[in-house]
Parts: structure tokens; C-alpha cells; sequence
């Protein structure tokens, strides 16, 4: 079925139910499962210490996550691969998929207003119209 699998953690309850969801999945067909947490990018840095103070931002802030994520993959007897990046959500989960050979994303639904939704647009409409892969949305 799927041999390497993807999860996108923000840190959300939806988030929490994907990646349970990823392992269950990943442990039924043996398959490897990666995460991905993303520290978003609100502007354009300038020099690359900005970079890196981002990223190790970005460590610390997604610590916990990674710590609750890696204790519910041993629970599923799952080897859990952490990754914590630095970018804009969509663009680095699209792009780490392309570079990385995933064949399945897994994501959690983040339920916004219609007009939020209009206007805005929601991460996991972006992620499933543009990830080069199939694409779980989980509820």
C-alpha cells in the first residue's frame, strides 16, 4: 500500500488525530512514517543568522510536540523520524514531499468559517491541491 508516510504536526488536536491516525496506518502496511512540524515565515530574512536563529526557534518551540508525537510512536512500536523546518507551511510540506519521496501526507482538518475560508483559504485545501502525493485529510 503506502511505504513512506508523512504527517504534518502543528501541534493541534486535529493535528494529534492525524498523526495516531499515520502511525495505525504506517504500522498496518509497515510502511515508514515521517513528521514534519513548520515554523512559518511571516517575512523575508535577510541574512542568514536570521535563518538560523528561526530554526533553533522553531526546535524549541516544537519540542513538546515532537516529544508527545515520538512517546505515541513507541507506544505503536513505531521508529518515528522528526523533522522541524523553517518556511512557509504549504511550501515547505510540498516541497519536502517532492524531495523526499513520500507517497502519502497525512493531515488534520482545521475546521474555520465558510468566509474564512473564502477569503483566506485553508492550509489543508492548499496541501491537498498542490502535495505531489495522495493526501489524508483526517477529522
Amino acid at each position: 500500500m503506502f511505504r513512506k508516510i508523512l504527517v504534518a504536526n502543528d501541534g493541534s488536536e486535529g493535528a494529534a488525530r492525524a498523526l495516531d491516525a499515520g502511525l495505525r496506518l504506517a504500522r498496518s502496511s509497515r510502511a515508514s512514517v515521517h513528521m514534519i512540524c513548520v515554523e512559518e515565515v511571516q517575512w523575508l530574512p535577510a541574512t542568514r543568522e536570521e535563518v538560523i536563529g528561526d530554526k533553533d526557534l522553531a526546535d524549541r518551540r516544537f519540542a513538546e510536540v515532537v516529544a508527545v508525537a515520538e512517546a505515541a510512536a513507541r507506544r505503536h512500536r513505531i521508529k518515528l523520524h522528526s523533522h522541524v523546518v523553517v518556511g512557509h507551511v504549504v511550501q515547505a510540506i510540498v516541497e519536502f514531499i517532492a524531495s523526499h519521496r513520500f507517497d502519502l501526507l497525512v493531515v488534520g482538518f482545521m475546521g474555520h468559517s465558510a468566509l474564512y475560508n473564502r477569503v483566506i483559504g485553508g492550509t489543508t485545501d492548499r496541501l491537498v491541491e498542490h502535495a505531489p502525493c495522495t493526501v489524508m485529510v483526517v477529522k
